[in-house]
């Protein structure tokens, strides 16, 4: 284990320079907040659960998809008792426990489900190694059930490796599915993807599900930035990420935020933009990477927060979300994150206006457990949930202490 005090040493232009107190750090308030992580909907286990999120239909329901291929749902009370099988599409769903970055890793629902019943699933195909998949289904009996016979591939995408697989989809306000894409895999993104614009490998997508382009189960967006790019794969909205787990759009601002994992020393945290480029593999988070690293420059989209491999922090970044729920009004503003490796917890605050961390606040578990953190999501009332893989398959929300 590299200590952090070393780290310092190396990287004094961090975004965190890291201190014997962490409680400032760089202008930043690193104070533990009174707020504490506890058991949500504690009659529910799922296996796997890899993505929570809700229909937006008026209906109060919470999804849950697990990794092996079967979808949940079952109304945001925390007296819930069991939850409704929604979808199964295990048969179809690849997923290896030595291979454990595969699977089904993403859900979305249509803007307009509550009208036409369609959803959207990213997940690893059986049908050849390290496929994945984008599929439109359909729901029957007034929404209630997904239905598997209905599924429309809209992509596949060959994966080199099995691991830096993505996977988040998400509706923007513009009404496009948005798709989180790793490098690939291995270390040092040995195919050079995440530069690359002839490939869809390490970057975010965007296309349009309502309209079709000839020859395509879907439409590129005419304003995506790489549309005129001789040679570019004109669904690229941005690129340069290793592994985004995950990405998620601030429902009040619109804005972008990705989580990407690093690789040897940093995790970070960052906007996606228009266009942008986040940096892997030249740079990992504010630092130049391997022998081709190259310095911050304005044709980068440097990370807001970045924190170092150490014990005090973390390894392996979970992306989250907003707050933007009411139960928890001291959470609002605050992006929910977390660590998959040492189960820490923390509310990120950034300046709109500079666009800097002004606030990282360590969250506590009520039982002081620090599980693997897994995931994050919203109900439709823009509570925030996580998940953690252990003891069946639990979910968490949030609580004033």
């Amino acid at each position: 284990m590299i200590r952090l005090s070393i780290l310092t040493s190396l990287f004094a232009t961090s975004l965190l320079v890291a201190t014997a107190d962490p409680v400032m750090v760089a202008g930043v308030d690193q104070s533990p907040i009174a707020i504490v992580a506890d058991r949500a909907f504690p009659n529910i286990l799922i296996e796997r659960p890899v993505t929570l999120t809700n229909a937006g239909d008026g209906t109060n329901r919470v999804f849950v998809a697990g990794q092996l291929g079967k979808i949940y749902s079952f109304i945001s009370k925390q007296d819930v008792t069991e939850p409704a099988l929604f979808m199964d599409i295990e048969d179809r769903v690849s997923y290896k426990e030595n291979e454990n970055e595969e699977g089904l890793l993403g859900l979305a629902f249509h803007p307009k489900f509550k009208d036409n019943g369609e959803f959207f699933v990213y997940y690893t195909s059986r049908t050849e190694p390290h496929l994945s998949v984008i599929s439109r289904f359909k729901s029957t009996d007034d929404h209630k059930q997904g239905d598997p016979a209905s599924e429309q591939v809209l992509m596949t995408i060959k994966q080199p490796y099995w691991n830096h697989n993505g996977g988040t989809i998400e509706f923007g306000k513009d009404g496009y599915l948005y798709i989180a894409l790793g490098d690939g895999g291995k270390r040092d993104d040995p195919l050079q993807s995440a530069q690359d614009l002839t490939t869809w490998l390490g970057k975010v997508l965007r296309i349009d599900i309502d309209q079709h382009t000839p020859g395509l189960a879907y439409a590129i967006p005419g304003d995506n930035p790489f549309v005129k790019e001789p040679g570019a794969r004109p669904e690229i909205y941005a690129r340069g990420f290793r592994n985004p787990w995950r990405i998620s759009f601030d429902r009040a601002t619109g804005d972008l935020w990705c989580a990407d994992v690093g690789q040897d020393l940093w995790e970070e945290i960052s906007f996606i933009k228009k266009g942008g480029n986040n940096g892997w593999s030249v740079r990992e988070a504010a630092h130049k990477f391997g022998p081709k690293g190259i310095d911050a420059n304005e044709q980068m989209t440097e990370p807001v927060w970045e924190y170092p491999h150490d014990e005090r922090y973390g390894k392996s970044i979970t992306g989250g979300q907003v707050y933007r729920g009411k139960l928890v009004p001291e959470l609002t503003g605050y992006y929910l994150y977390g660590d998959y490796v040492t189960g820490k917890l923390w509310a990120l605050k950034v300046d709109p206006k500079t666009g800097k961390a002004t606030e990282n606040r360590g969250i506590e578990w009520s039982n002081g457990a620090n599980l693997p953190v897994v995931t994050f999501g919203e109900d439709e009332a823009g509570e925030v949930y996580f998940t953690s893989v252990t003891s069946g398959g639990r979910i968490y929300n949030f609580r004033k202490k």
